[in-house]
């Protein structure tokens, strides 16, 4: 399993246009948390997993509304990549490099 901890400056493609955040991940077993930051503020890290090299977690969106937002990632040396389920509004990919 790569190294996960840290800080990763991250672009989601979404269909809104690319959103630009800071999502910092930390491991602990088969466990993450963490957090991702951007233009709606925090969100907290919810269900974090760890399996093998994949990774997964949900995070709640509440504006500019509700939304569970169900992440599923990969961690190549200081670059994350993966998607992400945007509620109704279908999937999107991400990715991103480590920055600490």
């Amino acid at each position: 399993m790569s190294q996960i901890d840290g800080t990763y400056d991250v672009t989601t493609k979404t269909p809104m246009g690319d959103q630009n955040g800071q999502l910092t991940l930390q491991a602990d077993g088969n466990s993450l948390s963490g957090t991702l930051s951007g233009d709606q503020g925090s969100l907290q890290i919810e269900n974090g997993a760890i399996d093998g090299e994949d990774l997964s977690w949900t995070a709640n969106l509440t504006s500019p509304m509700p939304m569970k937002l169900e992440f599923s990632a990969k961690v190549d040396g200081d670059e994350i990549s993966g998607s992400v389920k945007l509620g109704a509004f279908g999937n999107a990919s991400f990715s991103g490099t480590r920055v600490s």
